[in-house]
């Protein structure tokens, strides 16, 4: 394990600990709905995280869509992070992930992003007219492109301090990737919420009729 990797890890250890010191254990052990939400939303995001690419016939690293910004809106910041955890320690007991990586894929691929997509929500929801439109748009949209975006330019950063891979490397084999998975990755976290809340409005976190429909 390097320096970074360590670094990474207890950063992460941190984290963690601050967002299970936050959370009501108790009313979420007596809240049959919460449990299920999580550990469906974490079994979710897993299968979507075993499935990743890179580019053939050249050492690079892989990518994966995230789903983390609509992860984020259905269950709250806390909730959202737990359950992206336990989607990462999923796929590295599958083998996908290294376990020395643990540390740095919790702090810049689930912490960054998440932490990212939910600062855009709470902007938008004081700073901006509440519209469903809004909310769809620029809450879920242009959040999960721009988290996807700033995940891959936090690990290339990475793979170059820590020597993991040459830059040329980095900028030929997965940073030029960048721009064809913002529409994908705005798309999957848009069309996520905009179901969600038709279809079972009361599951997102961050979603409430009062705000966003009632006299509009």
């Amino acid at each position: 394990m390097t320096t970074l990797q360590l670094l990474g890890l207890v950063g992460f250890l941190a984290v963690l600990g601050t967002v299970c010191k936050n959370i009501n254990w108790h009313k979420f052990i007596d809240h049959k709905k919460s449990q299920h939400m999580l550990f469906g939303c974490a079994a979710a995001v897993f299968f979507l995280w075993i499935f990743r690419a890179s580019v053939p016939a050249a050492p690079s690293p892989s990518v994966h869509f995230l789903w983390v910004v609509a992860l984020a809106l259905t269950l709250g910041f806390r909730f959202a992070i737990l359950a992206a955890t336990l989607a990462l320690v999923g796929v590295t007991i599958a083998g996908k992930e290294s376990w020395e990586m643990l540390g740095v894929n919790g702090l810049l691929g689930i912490t960054a992003p998440i932490a990212l997509g939910y600062l855009i929500f709470m902007l938008v929801f004081h700073k901006l007219p509440r519209h469903v439109f809004v909310y769809i748009f620029l809450c879920a949209f242009i959040p999960g492109a721009m988290a996807i975006a700033f995940k891959m330019a936090l690990m290339g950063g990475y793979y170059y301090l820590d020597d993991v891979y040459t830059w040329s490397v980095i900028k030929d084999n997965y940073l030029v990737l960048i721009p064809l998975l913002l529409f994908p990755e705005g798309m999957l976290n848009g069309m996520t919420m905009t179901m969600l809340i038709i279809y079972f409005p009361s599951l997102a976190y961050t979603f409430h009729d009062k705000f966003y429909i009632d006299g509009k």
